[in-house]
């Protein structure tokens, strides 16, 4: 085993050249088959120089194009890094809105209330020269979180020791909590001066939440409500925080907090969002956008470990708000989660963030051979860094590997039992008014809207528009810039929509003449489907009818596997959603038919989620005449749905089409709960007449 202190060891060239050749040939076979009129972007050098995870999907027609699409994204990020910072004068400006960013993206901000902890020790078990309290408190009221106070067996009165976090990883230890399994940190710890506080992980605690809705239960809300449980593990952490100073024992100033793998990323969600941690020790819980998206590290993480992407941050930021408190970033050289070459990436950005800040003595980064778990290098090292920050104390450590876990073929073998760390012993009636299964519905409050006063429309929907184009579509521009024919053959037009996006379109009934509207009919099926029979019954004379074929549909289509959802869930880490892109697409169709028919009005037509589409382009899109739509679902949290970021923090699926107000539209059938409080909002708006509800 060895140890590398800051430096940076270069993954073994054959593992690189393996993984290079074999991408090479993949994507340029991708390439070979793509269809025509879609865009294939060029493999990138980031691509060929990195761990990849798996082999890109190329099932389906629209693979290459996505795929290409979403690393492009992503690189455009990663490369607006410190984005004008370049001074310490430039970062503390900057800073207040960074953590104002950060909260906001984990579904925090406002911040909560911090409520009574109400912490409770169940029954404390004497180890000699260490005691471990059973103890569970509430971060929120009804979110228990289950855990284990590894504390000296012997403290002088008055004496405040200093305090470790342990933030637990993905190990599955079935109703005795995932926290039994790290016991051997808190041993160390608390042998060495220090209350350990280890604490069981949502998912994976006594009283068991959920962290895969989006990567494997398909509720795909969480990004529609901005709940994400790499929010909620972060309060948790925050108010484990709060326990720990409220003690007489414990030293405030003298907080650390560490863990692995998802622990690892917790480690980084905690000590930037909490102030009073003096040390943290991240490990192996991180890996940047270009080897999340381009090399596919998504697939092998559950959701815990990302927020939503609003602000479209480059990754190393989280890490740099911690700066220029002292930071450890520990690492192993083949790590199947968080891979070599975006650990270095991130340790040099994070070390030019200290260096702005006159602090690089305090970063340092620590490189073990080896794969995705604790070694005894690695051991030693985060001991020292604890030692070394809260202790003053510099000295080697020596004795890393007392009371480890240990496994011999699908035997463990632990220091304590871990039934006798339960917090509820087996038998023992959990809580009742625990809400851990059921915290994702209520973590991040939903905004209640209530309908303009008369006269007051104006100011109503331009708060709502103003927070839509912040939370839910930071990436558009203010107008979405008209598509470009790529191709032109079969009776299909190629429409180039934005880099690396191009679309299906075709004329389905021609005018004569010039036309009275053109209708844009958004189809969920393939282009060449014809519309919805019920569209012929609100056609007029003379119109010209197109059908529009977003992006993921028909002939862009792409591989959809659950899990991972790769496609879907890399698009809110840049910060939107497949929808929102469908979204563009439709507001890019239908400039480009203004253009095209210059003396005739565009009316957006849809069924279902495409209603709720047409209508959030035409909100973005005021060159749009009217729109016709039916039976759109009524709310968000619908699965029928369409699924965009954070919508339900800022508004309904009602006030998305009351918004649109005073343009015609025409409602071929929908939810009475909807279209009741839509003709309210007309009504306010003084626009009634320009609402044709139909049965």
């Amino acid at each position: 085993m060895a140890i590398a202190m800051t430096s940076r060891p270069a993954i073994r060239l054959a593992v690189l050249l393996a993984a290079a050749l074999s991408l090479t040939f993949s994507l340029c076979s991708a390439a070979a088959a793509a269809s025509p009129g879609l865009i294939f972007a060029p493999v990138p050098a980031s691509l060929l120089f990195g761990q990849v995870s798996g082999e890109p999907d190329r099932g389906e027609p629209g693979d290459a194009m996505i795929q290409g699409y979403l690393r492009q994204e992503a690189e455009k990020i990663e490369a607006r890094f410190l984005d004008g910072i370049k001074s310490a004068g430039d970062w503390t400006r900057e800073r207040p809105r960074f953590i104002r960013e950060y909260f906001d993206m984990l579904g925090l901000w406002p911040l909560p209330e911090k409520t009574p902890l109400h912490a409770e020790i169940t029954r404390t078990l004497d180890r000699g020269d260490y005691v471990v309290d059973m103890i569970h408190y509430q971060s929120r009221p009804g979110l228990y979180v289950t855990g284990n106070l590894y504390r000296p067996a012997r403290v002088q009165p008055g004496e405040r020791l200093p305090a470790v976090l342990y933030v637990c990883g993905h190990a599955d230890r079935g109703s005795n909590g995932n926290k039994t399994a790290y016991q051997s940190n808190g041993i160390w710890f608390a042998r060495h001066g220090y209350l350990c506080l280890v604490v069981d992980t949502l998912q994976l605690g006594e009283i068991a939440g959920i962290h895969h809705g989006t990567y494997r239960e398909d509720r795909w809300w969480w990004v529609s409500r901005g709940y994400t449980p790499a929010g909620a593990e972060c309060w948790n952490g925050v108010r484990g925080i709060d326990y720990l100073v409220s003690r007489a024992d414990v030293d405030p100033e003298r907080i650390g907090v560490t863990g692995i793998s998802g622990g690892g990323a917790a480690t980084f969600w905690i000590a930037a969002a909490d102030e009073r941690v003096a040390a943290s020790v991240p490990v192996s819980g991180t890996a940047d956008l270009i080897s999340t998206i381009s090399h596919r590290f998504l697939n092998v993480h559950c959701d815990c470990i990302f927020l939503y992407n609003t602000y479209q941050w480059p990754w190393a930021r989280i890490a740099g708000l911690i700066a220029p408190r002292p930071q450890l970033l520990v690492n192993s050289t083949e790590d199947q989660y968080c891979p070599m070459d975006s650990n270095e990436r991130e340790s040099n950005r994070l070390e030019r963030v200290y260096g702005l800040l006159g602090a690089g003595d305090r970063v340092d980064s620590v490189v073990s051979v080896g794969e995705h778990a604790y070694r005894e290098d690695l051991r030693k090292a985060i001991y020292r860094f604890m030692n070394l920050h809260l202790k003053g104390d510099a000295q080697p450590v020596a004795d890393s590997e007392v009371d480890l876990v240990t496994v011999t073929g699908e035997q463990r073998e632990h220091p304590i039992p871990p039934e006798q760390l339960r917090v509820f012993p087996e038998g023992a009636a959990l809580p009742e008014d625990a809400v851990n299964d059921r915290i994702d519905r209520d973590f991040v409050p939903v905004a209640q809207v209530m309908p303009p006063e008369a006269g007051a429309f104006p100011s109503w929907k331009e708060v709502l528009l103003t927070k839509l184009r912040r939370m839910t579509f930071p990436h558009f521009p203010e107008r979405i810039p008209a598509g470009a024919v790529d191709a032109d053959g079969g009776g299909l037009l190629h429409l180039g929509t934005e880099p690396g996006i191009t679309i299906r379109l075709r004329e389905a009934a021609s005018a004569t003449g010039d036309a009275g509207r053109v209708l844009l009919w958004v189809t969920a099926s393939d282009v060449r489907d014809a519309p919805a029979a019920w569209l012929e019954t609100i056609e007029q004379a003379n119109d010209a009818v197109y059908v529009c074929e977003p992006r993921g549909i028909g002939g862009t289509r792409w591989t959809q596997k659950n899990p991972p959802n790769y496609v879907a869930r890399a698009h809110f880490l840049l910060g939107r959603t497949v929808d929102s892109g469908r979204v563009w697409d439709i507001a890019a169709a239908a400039r480009f038919l203004q253009g095209r028919h210059r003396e005739s009005p565009v009316y957006l037509a849809g069924e279902n989620a495409s209603a709720i589409l047409v209508a959030c382009a035409a909100l973005l899109e005021p060159d749009i005449a009217g729109l016709i739509l039916k039976e759109p679902p009524a709310t968000f949290m619908d699965d029928a749905a369409p699924v965009l970021l954070n919508v339900l923090r800022v508004c309904d699926v009602p006030e998305i089409i009351g918004m649109l107000a005073p343009r015609p539209l025409t409602f071929a059938g929908g939810p009475g709960t909807l279209t009741g409080r839509v003709e309210a909002i007309y009504r306010a708006a003084g626009a009634h007449g320009k609402l044709d509800l139909r049965k």
